[in-house]
């Protein structure tokens, strides 16, 4: 009887030890959840490209106003076998979007996108720009946008404008 119990304790032990590494994300790329994850932005994926991190920059001090041109960003992995490429986008919270380099100028082709290789559209580097804002635009507000890829196809998904992080130092008495 001893011996039994002395079994089944250990086999519970076992079970709250491997639920115990599920939990915390421990014990292998399996349990890792990417909405568990706290980094900015909305995932998608449409074909071999996967879409990470897709949000609208963080408004300044006040909401994007409409007329505003309002960056995006987004990570694309292309885990086909094929260079693809990122042609355009749109969404009908802007007049349009455009595929521009890290100056602001548009890239008439789009951004490609080798096999196996990870392209960040970030702020100084190419990027997606949301061309005179429809409405006002505040942190934490989403959107509807669309990636349009040469092989992958379109995919549409709503994308979210980055929550303001303000300074929080005390301001100084005057």
């Amino acid at each position: 009887m001893v011996l039994a119990r002395g079994r089944t304790a250990r086999s519970a032990a076992a079970v709250l030890a491997v639920a115990a590494l599920a939990l915390t994300g421990c014990g292998g790329d399996d349990s890792f959840e990417l909405q568990d994850w706290h980094a900015p932005g909305q995932n998608a994926s449409v074909g071999p490209v996967l879409i990470r991190y897709a949000h609208v920059a963080e408004p300044k001090g006040e909401p994007w106003q409409p007329g505003d041109d309002v960056p995006a960003y987004v990570w694309l992995m292309n885990e086909g076998d094929e260079t693809d490429r990122l042609v355009s986008a749109s969404s009908p919270n802007a007049e349009s979007v455009s595929v521009v380099n890290a100056d602001g100028k548009p890239l008439p082709h789009g951004v490609e996108l080798p096999p196996d290789k990870l392209r960040q559209l970030e702020p100084t580097n190419d990027h997606l720009l949301l061309r005179d804002v429809r409405e006002v635009v505040r942190g934490g507000d989403f959107m509807e946008i669309t990636l349009n890829f040469e092989k992958a196809g379109s995919v549409t998904f709503n994308i979210q404008s980055q929550v303001p992080v303000y300074d929080s130092s005390p301001s100084p008495s005057g």
